[in-house]
């Protein structure tokens, strides 16, 4: 009996110690709680508190430049004799003149890019066309066998052929017009006189005079290469007359590219 008396009396205290830590461990939670709220509340506080400056600052801020740029605008409408509404308005038609003109000159702009275009547009179809014509007159030059049954050059026929081989650069050419009864007439380094025509028939009777000697090319026609030698190395001359009239001849005479050249007067 004793022994359960005993056992009971140590349950109750081993209770109430329980009971007692937990109560305790409750209190430390609420305070540590009422502590931890306090300094959130604080910390919060301090925050509503730096943000409520921070606004008002830049409000301050923000008041004073608008007063600011009022001031400056009022200033400038004063110095020019008229009411910030009036400098406003002044200002908005300087804007609009100022994309006006930048339109325009944006629109003469395009206009002349374009008429650039065009005219290079053109000149390309010029020289293109230019070039075909060329072509179409190198096409008709023809190599023919001269009066000595030598084979000629290229012979034209024209005075636009004859410049296109004057631009080929393969012999040098000299023009020229012969009169009837006239003296003979220097070409190049030569000399030609014309003894008769026969305008009807296109032929003629030339004079070569080279190297001191005279040469006749008698009953000659239009376009027919009249051949001969002269100078040191024996070079190939050609005379092509292109017109016959009653009293005159005119065409042109080609020697090659390295004979020698006339003396300049």
């Amino acid at each position: 009996m004793a022994d359960e008396a005993h056992n009971e009396q140590g349950g109750s205290a081993s209770t109430g110690i329980t009971k007692n830590a937990v109560f305790l461990a409750a209190g430390i939670y609420v305070v540590l709680s009422i502590v931890l709220m306090y300094d959130f509340h604080s910390r919060l506080s301090k925050l509503e508190t730096d943000t409520n400056k921070t606004v008002g600052s830049l409000e301050k801020r923000l008041s004073a430049s608008e007063s600011n740029s009022r001031a400056t605008s009022e200033a400038l409408a004063s110095k020019l004799g008229m009411t910030e509404k009036e400098l406003d308005a002044r200002t908005a038609q300087l804007q609009s003149s100022q994309r006006e003109i930048a339109k325009t000159q944006e629109e003469k702009l395009a206009k002349a890019t374009g008429a650039i275009a065009d005219e290079v547009g053109n000149v390309k179809t010029d020289v293109a066309s230019t070039r075909s014509d060329l072509e179409a007159t190198k096409a008709k030059l023809e190599k023919t066998i001269g009066d000595l049954g030598v084979q000629s050059g290229l012979i034209a026929r024209t005075a636009e052929e004859l410049d296109i081989l004057k631009r080929k650069g393969d012999r040098n050419y000299y023009e020229f017009t012969l009169n009837k009864g006239a003296n003979a007439t220097p070409v190049g380094t030569i000399s030609l006189q014309l003894k008769k025509t026969d305008a009807k028939k296109g032929k003629f009777n030339l004079m070569v005079l080279a190297d001191d000697k005279t040469i006749e090319k008698k009953d000659k026609t239009i376009n027919e290469p009249l051949q001969f030698y002269t100078g040191r190395d024996r070079m190939l001359y050609e005379v092509v007359v292109n017109a016959v009239d009653k009293n005159k001849i005119s065409g042109y005479m080609a020697t090659p590219k390295n004979a020698p050249q006339p003396v300049v007067q």
